[in-house]
């Protein structure tokens, strides 16, 4: 079966579902299924769910920081839109478990290093080095 995972996650990944369905009903499946690449799978979609959810933050912190070093640039209005929208996606994404795993402090300074060195010849305006919101500030669309 792992032989399968390796050259086939698709077909692999339907045949393990079938056999999970079948022992839950009771059938005696239980020494087909491939139980380590299925753990594997079960925690990968964990850890998938909890990096959208940090991909969303680290966008709409981009977007913040872009309209907060430009404040003249006459594309603020759409950049505080777009930041809305991905801490609106990010609200979505999270789960109470994920507090505890989500550094926002290392996606802050991440958004950070996103921040081009200028927009149009203009060089930024003076942005924090730490985080200005928490973590229950940026999934509020509060900002």
């Amino acid at each position: 079966m792992a032989d399968l995972y390796e050259t086939d996650v698709l077909r692999w990944s339907e045949q393990q579902g079938d056999l999970l369905r079948r022992l839950a009903r009771g059938e005696r499946v239980n020494d087909q299924i491939d139980w380590e690449n299925v753990a594997e799978e079960i925690e990968a979609v964990g850890r998938t769910e909890r990096r959208a959810c940090e991909s969303y933050l680290i966008r709409a912190l981009l977007h913040d920081l872009k309209a907060d070093a430009w404040p003249q640039a006459r594309e603020v209005p759409h950049r505080r839109a777009e930041a809305r929208g991905f801490r609106y996606e990010a609200a979505k994404a999270f789960t109470p478990s994920m507090r505890q795993l989500i550094d926002l402090p290392a996606l802050y300074r991440e958004a950070l290093r996103r921040v081009p060195e200028a927009i149009d010849g203009q060089k930024p305006l003076p942005l924090p080095e730490t985080c200005p919101l928490t973590l229950d500030e940026m999934l509020s669309d509060g900002r």
